[in-house]
């Protein structure tokens, strides 16, 4: 049984070295789903959820921005960030790549990196991190609530929009 060594290095060094070996030649990956053509079929699958922050994220230049979106994890997702040394060294930080990873966008800022989700209030990260468990896990935004006053059960839309809309 011969053994190997990964050192810390990319994702796709990793899972290169710890392919099986196999005599069928190795599979191209597979391009970035794209969004169905005008006219094409759309199969059900919602894979980029709308939401709304609660405080909202503060730009460089003082813009705020409330409305974002964020796009379904893929198995590749959840697992860079578990090499990424900022994430050994502190594994509370793993919700702050993870999230960096699955945002699309925030109002006009499309390049979320690590450095925009670090700058977003503790609030802000909380909602997201329930909205990625619910998007994720549950595959939908809403939730079951009941009304303190009348216990009547009803849904709501976690993703946003004006009070009293679902």
């Amino acid at each position: 049984m011969r053994r190997r060594t990964v050192t810390a290095g990319s994702l796709d060094e990793i899972l290169r070295a710890t392919a099986p070996a196999a005599d069928a030649p190795a599979a191209a990956p597979a391009p970035p789903p794209a969004a169905p053509a005008a006219g094409g079929q759309d199969h059900g699958l919602r894979t980029e959820f709308e939401f709304e922050l609660p405080r909202g994220y503060v730009d460089e230049a003082g813009t705020v921005h409330r409305h974002g979106a964020m796009r379904l994890a893929t198995a590749r997702d959840e697992l860079r960030p578990q090499i990424d040394l900022r994430v050994k060294e502190n594994p509370a930080y793993l919700s702050v790549v993870l999230l960096s990873q699955v945002i699309t966008r925030i109002g006009t800022v499309t390049d979320v990196h690590v450095g925009v989700v670090e700058r977003m209030y503790a609030t802000d990260v909380a909602f997201l991190q329930d909205f990625y468990r619910r998007v994720n896990s549950e595959g939908h935004t809403r939730a079951a609530v009941t009304c303190p006053h009348c216990e009547g059960g009803f849904e709501v839309d976690l993703s946003g929009g004006r009070l009293g809309e679902s």
